[in-house]
């Protein structure tokens, strides 16, 4: 049966089934007694630094004594009660969006944020919702499977701009008037343009997190990297937007320690680092890998094990092999989500763009995720890197129609016990 919907699926064209999304849409919204009425909904959007954003700006809101509801690719949080999300959606289908909001409405919640993905946007999963708040963080190469170009894919994004009453922008990415030239409220965010309405200065970055101020008031962020200071200000942007003090943004992020699956430090006993990161484009890997080139001590390794996604952008592949294998000192390419396509396949066109690496000596091929985590544990010595990427915090790998139970850092857990070499 379900081969059969997914051939169904694909024969129906794109404008039906986001026709159908529209239509549960709406009609879920009626069913549940229009929960979006009573809340004041902020939409996340962009290629990367969606989720760490909206958990940031969550946390902003309770510190203001606002009760929130969250919703990411991470995990839903209402009044404080949080689950993971297993769904493998970045943004939920219609029925179940507006059922998360009824919920948040019952709770007692005031505010939500959601994540809001340019598959969503582009599909109508958020029809009738309305947005006091749009942020969008960046765009760069993504989802051109579906999309087919990066103007078609910018577009499906600016949907969320068309329904909200404020609009947050970051100035250092790219074109970004494309996102302010209808918005009637607007606040900008930069770390380099000094036009910017908020604009980060004084920044000192370090590998624990870093320092800057924000209209002379002091940041101190415990999570590491200069796309954290950007996430940061998006975040805070929002929030002033909502009426919250800037002062209240910088107290509430200095407690942040920990986003799950994001730059996610694995504590072991071999004098080594190990990180657990999302990162699935080739934007968020140059930057983690600019990160991690600069924590490393001389002598050392750095360890990449990661795949990439089936069923998605093929361009992205040899792109990704490129960038990985330009830092990593040894490269062990896995499978990720295979979904539907060849396994081997995906790891033929990854491996297109892996550059001076030796097979089986500097570059291994090992499909089984856990076999491949092994291989780079075996290799690290003391003050080595291993980079885990691909999957975060995420709970299931999905293989054809099947979600099979999978998260990395269990599984790096396990492990590490298996070798006794945990803390």
């Amino acid at each position: 049966m379900k081969r059969l919907k997914r051939i169904l699926s694909k024969l129906a064209p794109q404008g039906v089934k986001n026709l159908v999304h529209r239509i549960e849409a709406l009609l879920s919204i009626a069913w549940f007694g229009y929960p979006a009425r009573s809340l004041t909904i902020v939409g996340v959007t962009g290629t990367d630094g969606k989720t760490t954003t909206a958990s940031l700006l969550a946390d902003i809101l309770e510190a203001d004594s606002k009760r929130v509801a969250l919703a990411s690719t991470v995990s839903f949080r209402i009044a404080g009660n949080e689950v993971v999300n297993a769904s493998k959606f970045t943004t939920l289908g219609g029925y179940h969006l507006q059922k998360f909001l009824h919920d948040a409405k019952n709770a007692g919640c005031t505010h939500v944020v959601l994540e809001a993905s340019s598959h969503a946007l582009d599909q109508g999963r958020l029809a009738g919702v309305h947005f006091a708040v749009a942020v969008i963080t960046n765009v760069t190469r993504e989802h051109l499977d579906y999309h087919k170009t990066m103007e078609e894919y910018r577009r499906a994004k600016r949907k969320l701009f068309d329904r909200s009453d404020a609009a947050v922008v970051n100035l250092d990415m790219w074109e970004p008037e494309f996102f302010l030239e209808k918005a009637k409220h607007k606040v900008t965010y930069s770390i380099v343009r000094p036009e910017a309405d908020l604009l980060a200065e004084n920044i000192l970055l370090s590998l624990d997190g870093s320092t800057f101020t924000v209209r002379e008031t002091g940041f101190s962020l415990r999570l590491p990297g200069k796309f954290n200071v950007e996430n940061t200000l998006a975040a805070t942007a929002a929030a002033t937007l909502l009426g919250v003090p800037v002062e209240t943004s910088a107290r509430a992020v200095s407690e942040v320690t920990l986003i799950p699956g994001r730059m996610e430090s694995v504590p072991n006993g071999l004098g080594a680092t190990i990180i657990i990161d999302y990162a699935v484009t080739p934007d968020s890997l140059g930057k983690l890998y600019e990160l991690v080139s600069a924590m490393r001590v001389e002598g050392a390794k750095i360890i990449s094990v990661f795949g990439a996604c089936g069923d998605r952008d093929r361009g992205k592949r040899p792109i990704m092999g490129e960038i990985v294998s330009a830092t990593a000192d040894i490269v062990i390419l896995t499978d990720e989500d295979p979904y539907h396509e060849d396994p081997e396949q995906i790891l033929d066109e990854v491996e297109e763009g892996i550059r001076n690496k030796e097979q089986d000596k500097t570059l291994f091929r090992i499909r089984d995720r856990r076999d491949a985590i092994h291989k780079g544990l075996a290799l690290l010595e003391s003050n080595d890197i291993l980079l885990v990427t691909g999957k975060g915090a995420e709970e299931t790998m999905r293989v054809g129609d099947r979600n099979i139970p999978w998260n990395d850092r269990r599984a790096i857990i396990k492990e590490l016990e298996s070798m006794n070499a945990t803390m």
